[in-house]
């Protein structure tokens, strides 16, 4: 079940899948980069700035989460635990078809992601060497362009 998951009270659970689910898919980050990123996602309040969605199991349990702008899936991150198990999809068609969203960046180092949003219809259509704090991470650009 996909629930809206925009109340600061479930930031915390929110932050914990963030951080596992990038520390069991973001091999090219050191461990002092993930402490910064999260400490820039805390600060920056970065979950109030998208609109949250968060997928739960029938007994309650958070999945996964998905973070959306106007048009652009900001943020998709499931529990390590719960990977390959469709959670992932679900929230991405959720985005595509319930709330119209047709673009996502994706850390090209990060293959398993480029892959899946290639499995997803999106195809890269942009390159940028550096991410959006200047780092030397390639980001890429990617928009639908097939409905999976």
């Amino acid at each position: 079940m996909i629930k809206q998951s925009n109340k600061p009270e479930e930031y915390p659970a929110l932050l914990d899948i963030w951080e596992a689910s990038v520390r069991a898919t973001h091999d090219f980050l050191t461990e002092e980069k993930i402490l910064e990123i999260k400490q820039i996602i805390i600060e920056g309040k970065a979950f109030s700035h998208v609109s949250l969605f968060s997928f739960f199991d029938m007994e309650g349990n958070r999945l996964g989460f998905l973070g959306l702008s106007t048009d652009k899936i900001e943020m998709l991150f499931i529990h390590p635990d719960h990977r390959g198990k469709g959670v992932g999809q679900a929230l991405t068609r959720f985005a595509i078809f319930e709330k119209n969203i047709k673009h996502v960046d994706v850390n090209e180092q990060n293959q398993q992601a480029v892959g899946f949003y290639k499995k997803m219809g999106f195809e890269v259509v942009k390159r940028n060497p550096l991410d959006a704090q200047g780092n030397p991470f390639p980001i890429l650009h990617m928009s639908i362009v097939v409905l999976n």
